[in-house]
């Protein structure tokens, strides 16, 4: 890259301000179910692993412990997830009930929708290539702490 040209902006700024867009077109299709963006992403992952420790489901979706207890209270409260014994007295697992996997089925085919519309708004090729561009992204940023870690 020729040294007199550098990136003009914050690019954690910029990534904020692209995710904040995407997760609205996101939550208003998924929203119809009555679970936001954040709130699907979890209940497919549990659907997907479960029954799972809450380590591992955390790790799985790089988040802290705490965040994921957080996120995981409304989908228990909701009875699509439950929290039930591990494998000894300190351990718990994490599963999804019927009704939580009707409700991601349901979730999913708004999800859909919405990934069609971001796909029709910037174009087939263009989200190729940056779904592309942040793997690659994430690949070279692997070696940072986790948020545990901190």
């Amino acid at each position: 890259m020729d040294a007199a040209v550098k990136p003009q902006g914050c690019t954690n700024l910029k990534l904020r301000q692209l995710m904040r867009r995407v997760a609205q077109l996101y939550d208003a299709e998924v929203g119809k179910t009555g679970l936001r963006g954040t709130q699907y992403s979890l209940l497919s992952y549990v659907v997907k692993l479960a029954p799972v420790r809450p380590v591992d489901l955390a790790r799985a979706m790089k988040v802290d412990a705490s965040t994921l207890t957080r996120n995981l209270r409304p989908l228990v409260d909701a009875g699509w997830v439950t929290l039930g014994a591990g494998e000894d007295a300190r351990s718990r697992r994490v599963e999804a009930t019927a009704k939580g996997r009707e409700k991601r089925q349901e979730a999913q085919r708004r999800w859909r929708v919405a990934q069609e519309s971001l796909n029709q708004r910037l174009g087939t090729q263009r989200v190729l290539a940056l779904h592309a561009l942040l793997d690659e992204c994430q690949e070279l940023l692997a070696d940072l702490p986790a948020e545990e870690d901190r």
